[in-house]
C-alpha cells in the first residue's frame, strides 16, 4: 500500500514533535544535557526536516498535476 508524501511527512513531523517533547522532559529530569539527550534532538531535526520537506513535496506535486 502506498502512502501520500503528505500523510508520512505528517507522521514524520508528529515523530519530530514527540521527540523533541522527551527531549525537553529529559533535560528537565537530568538537570542538563546528556548523550541520550542530544541523540533525542538528533533524530528530532531529521523527523522534523524530512516531515517538512514530504509535506513540501506534496504540495508541489498536487500542483503540477494540476497545472498539466
Amino acid at each position: 500500500m502506498r502512502r501520500s508524501p503528505l500523510f508520512s511527512g505528517i507522521i514524520y513531523i508528529i515523530l519530530g514533535l514527540l521527540f523533541t517533547y522527551i527531549a525537553i522532559q529529559n533535560i528537565q529530569r537530568e538537570q542538563g544535557w546528556g548523550i541520550f539527550t542530544v541523540f533525542l534532538i538528533i533524530i528530532a531535526t531529521f523527523d522534523l526536516g524530512g516531515g517538512l520537506r514530504m509535506v513540501a513535496f506534496h504540495f508541489k506535486l498536487k500542483n503540477s498535476l494540476k497545472n498539466k
